[in-house]
């Protein structure tokens, strides 16, 4: 691997801390109790950069996940890590009964309720539901959805860049796909992912410490696709490269599709 392509990530570290550091200071400062409270400072920290960058991550995937998930999501919409709520740009409403975002981040909420009402969805009309749990809490999930849509309750899962950081990926990954997914349903993901090639592996395991610490636990290093894959139990699955991404690209994009069988 070209050390332009391994360092080519140092940018992006400095526009993040840049993005986010200042407003994260200015918090403590007005509320000094804020550095006895990590986890909050994290969340600050990355609705900050996420506020400055995600128009641009999002317009970037676009033509990705207009394909992935405008003609595929239908009925009850899981959106995990849902952040400021992009997700709801590609959705066909005519398609779609309820959307529910995850986002453990509560300073992206207004976000996404203000994006989900101006597509028609609102949680005065039973279309919309804001969780402010993670991922990985299945049973807070469970229990925080109507009775009404059943056991197992979902139709459409999606993760948008989002099993990068969720906490145990792969029981998580499992445990949201048995456990929350409908027979026949479907799980419709985009994720950047563990590369192929050995040699960007290592730098990706190399950054990976760093990154993590600045972008909320999120990991350069997952094989994302094949936990989903490995999950089984589908009747029909595909994956495929994402924005003709280099070989040699720290951020290796990948999309899929994978039908649950009934």
């Amino acid at each position: 691997m070209h050390l332009s392509a391994a360092f080519a990530i140092l940018p992006h570290l400095y526009l993040v801390i840049t993005a986010g550091l200042w407003p994260t200071i200015l918090a403590i400062y007005h509320t000094p109790s804020l550095l006895l409270q990590l986890h909050e400072l994290s969340h600050i920290f990355m609705f900050h950069v996420w506020k400055l960058f995600s128009d641009g991550v999002d317009g970037n995937a676009k033509a990705t996940k207009q394909e992935l998930i405008t003609p595929h999501a239908y009925g009850v919409v899981l959106d995990i890590g849902a952040g400021y709520g992009h997700t709801i740009n590609y959705l066909d409403h005519s398609r779609i009964t309820k959307y529910i975002a995850v986002e453990p981040n509560t300073h992206m909420h207004a976000e996404i309720r203000r994006r989900a009402s101006a597509a028609g969805y609102t949680e005065s009309a039973g279309t919309l539901l804001i969780l402010s749990c993670g991922a990985e809490q299945i049973s807070t999930i469970l229990s925080s959805l109507p009775t009404s849509l059943g056991h197992p309750p979902i139709d459409t899962l999606i993760s948008i860049l989002t099993i990068c950081s969720i906490p145990s990926p792969q029981n998580t990954i499992s445990g949201l796909i048995t456990e929350v997914v409908k027979p026949g349903g479907q799980v419709l993901f985009y994720e950047h992912c563990l590369s192929d090639r050995k040699d960007v592996q290592w730098w990706q395991e190399f950054w990976t410490p760093l990154w993590r610490v600045l972008f909320g636990g999120c990991c350069l290093d997952r094989p994302t696709q094949r936990w989903i894959e490995d999950v089984g139990g589908w009747i029909a699955g595909s994956v495929w490269d994402a924005d003709e991404e280099m070989e040699e690209h720290l951020f290796w994009y990948r999309a899929g599709r994978f039908v649950k069988a009934e």
